[in-house]
């Protein structure tokens, strides 16, 4: 299976901290961010990687280079001018042939995969989110669910009026190729922006994954975050990531 990990973005409310770093190498128990979703890929059996880059690109590339070191394989995708989530995953139509993965790759993620693609078959969709369970949605992208799971309705970043659900988009899609053709041509191209809301009026069929107490993510989007990730204990006590199963493949 392919995985998509969505590097390019610089990380702006995180202030200095990202003045001259990319917010996936920030330090994290004297490690990148990026490598632990790197190892939990790699420890699901998921090896073939693309990564897109932008802001400080080369650094990232320096860092990881062709991904050996973690037991993968990493191709990099160099974005002169920003494509979007989406848009990044367009540009590869031609190697994604079977279902891949997308991952948001600035966060801590502790989702179950072999769950989450479970679920993805059980339920025969075009795309499964794995969504997150958050008090404070505002920052987030939100899903209303229907019966067994399909998503509804999808809010980037609602208003606390408009608040349809705690359940949020944790940062990892299972995808068919099939949607590749349904992205929007025009660059840039944002997943929660300019397709899942598009989608879901066309009537296509996309579910939700719900992670459990056991699956944690642990998000790092301001300094406050930050600072809350180096007390987290996969961070204190430099512990790989949950343990998963591995992909059947």
């Amino acid at each position: 299976m392919n995985a998509i990990i969505l590097c390019a973005g610089r990380g702006m409310r995180l202030g200095a901290l990202t003045a001259h770093t990319p917010k996936p190498l920030l330090p994290l128990g004297g490690q990148p961010i990026l490598s632990y979703t790197v190892r939990w890929l790699a420890a699901a059996g998921i090896k073939t990687l693309f990564v897109n880059l932008h802001y400080r690109g080369e650094m990232i590339e320096r860092y990881f280079g062709d991904g050996s070191r973690w037991g993968v394989s990493i191709t990099y995708l160099r974005e002169p001018k920003l494509l979007g989530s989406a848009g990044t995953v367009r540009t590869l139509a031609a190697q994604l042939t079977e279902a891949f993965l997308v991952i948001y790759g600035d966060n801590l993620i502790g989702c179950a995969l072999p769950k989450l693609l479970a679920a993805h078959q059980q339920h025969g969709g075009v795309s499964t989110m794995a969504l997150f369970h958050r008090d404070d949605v505002s920052m987030s992208g939100v899903v209303s669910l229907g019966a067994d799971d399909r998503i509804q309705g999808f809010i980037e970043k609602p208003s606390p009026q408009a608040v349809p659900s705690h359940w949020t988009n944790a940062g990892v899609l299972v995808c068919e190729p099939s949607l590749l053709s349904r992205i929007p041509a025009q660059a840039p191209c944002d997943f929660g922006h300019d397709c899942f809301g598009r989608w879901l009026a066309q009537g296509l069929p996309l579910y939700g994954y719900r992670m459990g107490s056991d699956e944690p993510l642990v998000w790092i989007d301001t300094p406050e975050d930050y600072a809350r990730a180096q007390q987290h204990p996969w961070v204190l006590n430099r512990m790989e990531p949950p343990p998963v199963q591995r992909v059947a493949t």
